[in-house]
This record gives structure tokens, sequence and C-alpha cells, in this order.
């Protein structure tokens, strides 16, 4: 991965740096903090790589620069990954990057979460995009077997878990809140969360996150 890490930071340095899709110019800053960082949770958590080994589809949420969507991709090439991201600059930019970096099972879409319908077996991620509170409740649920994932800091069991479990725990259950060890970042961690209530039926205003893969 560290060729790859290079090979990405490169471009981003040259032919998107208009874009500023990552802060980090240092080679090894950025293999820890934006690859590393990206792919590990696969590595260490048992949780995440079984689910993900299992549904085989992963959908990244406000990927910005590619993150994790485009280190997740090339990790593991058995995967479908698929992102969805506001900004339509930044989602012709990364699936310019993907060709690029010859990676064949990623593409980048522009829709807003909400306007996505999870309509079957799916992996969920969010890095680095906002609380939980921004995004859990805006997931149009339509399956059962669906896992959220958030790549959090340390401040997350402080400042968002009590607001979870006073306002959402009902409709979700969080799953997991795992330690990670990432070289060069502040404390990591892994948050999960599973729907306990899937409405039934489809909405002819939303996009079928099926169509995408």
């Amino acid at each position: 991965m560290l060729n790859f890490s290079l090979s990405y930071l490169n471009l981003l340095k040259t032919r998107f740096a208009g874009l500023n899709l990552t802060r980090i110019l240092d080679d090894q800053e950025f293999y820890e903090k934006q690859i590393l960082d990206s792919i590990l949770p696969y590595e260490q958590s048992p949780e995440f790589k079984s689910n993900l080994d299992r549904v085989k589809r992963l959908l990244d949420v406000g990927f910005g620069g590619g993150f994790p969507l485009l280190p997740l991709a090339k990790h593991c090439p058995h995967i479908e990954v698929r992102g969805l991201e506001s900004r339509s600059k930044k989602v012709d930019a990364v699936n310019i990057i993907a060709a690029e970096l010859k990676i064949h099972n990623a593409k980048a879409f522009h829709h807003r979460l909400e306007e996505v319908l999870i309509n079957c077996p799916m992996v969920i991620t969010f890095k680095a995009v906002g609380t939980v509170m921004d995004f859990l409740p805006v997931i149009q649920v339509a399956h059962a077997d669906i896992n959220v994932y958030f790549y959090k800091g340390p401040s997350y069991a402080e400042k968002e878990q009590p607001e979870f479990e006073k306002t959402l725990s009902k409709q979700w259950e969080q799953t997991l809140n795992q330690r990670l060890s990432i070289p060069g970042t502040e404390e990591r961690w892994l948050v999960g969360f599973k729907p306990k209530i899937v409405p039934r039926g489809t909405s002819k205003t939303l996009v079928n996150l099926s169509e995408l893969f």
C-alpha cells in the first residue's frame, strides 16, 4: 500500500491540487493518516471484517478526497465499493483517480445520503464527516442487514454517545466501540450500529442503492 499511497498523493498534489482534496502533503503522514487510517479497521476489527467479507458491498458517505473509499477498495479487491458525495467536482476527481490507480471495484456518485434508499445488504462507512447524530437519522433503511461504521476520535464517548442513547437508541443498536491502533494518529475508535426498525415497502422518490452496484 505504500507505493499506492505515494501515487495517490502525487495526483492530489499535482493534477488535482486546485481542489484541496487533502491538507496532508507529507508522504509518511499521508500514508498513516489517510491510507492506514482507512484500511486498518478491516485489519483490526473482526466485526467490521466479517460483515464486509460477508456482504461484499460497501457504501462510503462523504468521502471527500476518496477516503476511506479508494484505500479500502484497493486493499479489498473482492469488495464492491461505492461512494456518495454532495460535491460533483470531488466525485469526478475521485472517479478519475480510481481509473489512474487502476482500482476497478470502486465508483463514486453525486448523491446526498438522504436521496438513497438502502435496500440491500450493506456496510456503510463515515470518516471525518460529522457526528453520529448528523447521519444516522437520515439513513433511509429498507433492509435488515445493514451495518454502519463511523471512524471517530477520542471525544465520541463523551460528546456523542449520550446524545445517541437519548435520541436514537430505539431505532438503532450500537454494536461496536473498538479502539484502533494506527501509527502517527491520535486515539482512534471504530463505532458500529445496526437498525432495530426496518420500514417495509419502497419509495418512488429515492434512488435504490442496489442500482448503483
